[in-house]
């Protein structure tokens, strides 16, 4: 799906509507070595809104969204300041990134994955929890542990 394309998939509940947004995997110019990379805005029949950021580690595209999708529930955001070894930029959002994604869609709740498991994440959850703790955003957050099946809040009650 190319940005800001729609698809409907159809449930029992009603159509869950399906909406490419825009990612960058790394810096300014990483499309060159990163390829075309995609999210997603997930919205659901009882109006819940999930934005799943992809690899995206611009702060910028996620306002851009954020603009057009005024309510957001929940933010799974890929973070963990993934690094290439040649260079220092980040390639996913670091913690300080993911508060002011955070802050740029209002979510509701905010579910961070991509962070620990892989020798290229330079960020692990208790950096996310001291960034958000410090931001005042801390019970927006959800830190899942690796492996184990977790019931998630509902993003519409907290």
């Amino acid at each position: 799906m190319a940005p800001w394309e729609t698809a409907e998939v159809p449930t029992p509940a009603g159509p869950l509507v399906v909406r490419a947004v825009p990612a960058r995997h790394g810096p300014p110019g990483a499309e060159a070595f990163s390829g075309p990379v995609t999210g997603f805005v997930l919205e659901a029949p009882d109006g819940t809104t999930v934005y799943v950021s992809g690899d995206n580690a611009s702060v910028g595209v996620v306002e851009e969204i954020a603009e057009r999708v005024p309510c957001v529930d929940l933010a799974v955001l890929f973070c963990g300041a993934a690094r290439r070894p040649d260079r220092p930029e980040p390639l996913t959002l670091t913690a300080a990134d993911a508060v002011l994604a955070a802050r740029a869609l209002d979510a509701r709740r905010v579910l961070p994955v991509h962070t620990e498991g892989w020798l290229h994440f330079t960020e692990g959850p208790g950096t996310l929890h001291r960034a958000f703790a410090e931001a005042g955003l801390a019970d927006r957050l959800t830190i899942l542990p690796l492996g184990v099946p977790t019931p998630l809040p509902d993003p519409v009650s907290v």
